[in-house]
């Protein structure tokens, strides 16, 4: 049966000029992850990355240790968090600042609060809401891109696929069955660099782990972040 390692990608620059950069934490916890792998056999045949930086700075330890290249798919990047706030908030915050920026300076936990509520309303609107991309659009091709990877996978080939929170959330959503605002409670507790596993056979996807993290924690310290 196919196996696939759903990664987050490693902690970006919240707050920063350009979210989109793995922070000093964030390049070691793909470095951790990397570890792991290696340490614990795993055969990686396929690496799959959306095109975000942050994604794919953090497959590249992985693929540097495997010699698999990276295949680069857009379909898992993360939804635009500016996007849905702008359309569904009056809130100013975004998790760029960029100097110069007129946007409130935000605590990690004050964005939260402003995305979660924006993004109850951007699930609610449905096609109709004003984003360049709807939240069924999101769920679908978040979807569309497992099933793909699934698909071009053999019997005990395992791919990792480094992605974004929201994805992994839409897609433990999706294969549970939960109703779409369960989306906001697998986002809050994704982990930077943790691991879903998601097996892929002929009656589907099944989830089997959500948020891995055992690589992050070590004697006598963490790498454990959310933002």
């Amino acid at each position: 049966m196919p196996t696939i390692l759903l990664a987050r990608h490693g902690q970006a620059s919240f707050g920063q000029a350009d979210y989109d950069v793995l922070s000093q934490e964030g390049h070691l916890q793909a470095a951790a992850l990397a570890d792991d792998l290696d340490r614990r056999g795993v055969r990686v045949d396929q690496i799959v990355s959306g095109s975000l930086k942050r994604q794919l700075d953090t497959a590249a330890p992985v693929a540097a240790r495997s010699g698999v290249s990276v295949t680069v798919d857009a379909r898992w990047n993360e939804y635009d968090a500016n996007d849905v706030l702008a359309h569904h908030s009056q809130s100013l915050v975004r998790d760029s600042r960029p100097p110069g920026s007129d946007a409130p300076a935000a605590s990690s936990a004050e964005f939260q609060e402003a995305l979660e509520a924006a993004l109850l309303l951007w699930i609610a609107a449905g096609p109709e809401s004003s984003t360049q991309e709807s939240w069924f659009a999101f769920s679908a091709r978040a979807r569309a891109a497992l099933n793909d990877v699934g698909a071009g996978l053999d019997s005990g080939q395992t791919a990792i696929v480094f992605t974004s929170g929201g994805v992994l959330a839409a897609i433990c959503v999706e294969l549970l069955g939960v109703a779409p605002a369960g989306l906001l409670v697998f986002n809050r507790v994704s982990i930077n660099a943790s691991i879903t596993k998601v097996v892929s056979g002929k009656r589907g996807s099944t989830l089997i782990a959500f948020n891995d993290h055992s690589h992050l924690d070590f004697q006598g310290g963490s790498l454990v972040t959310y933002r």
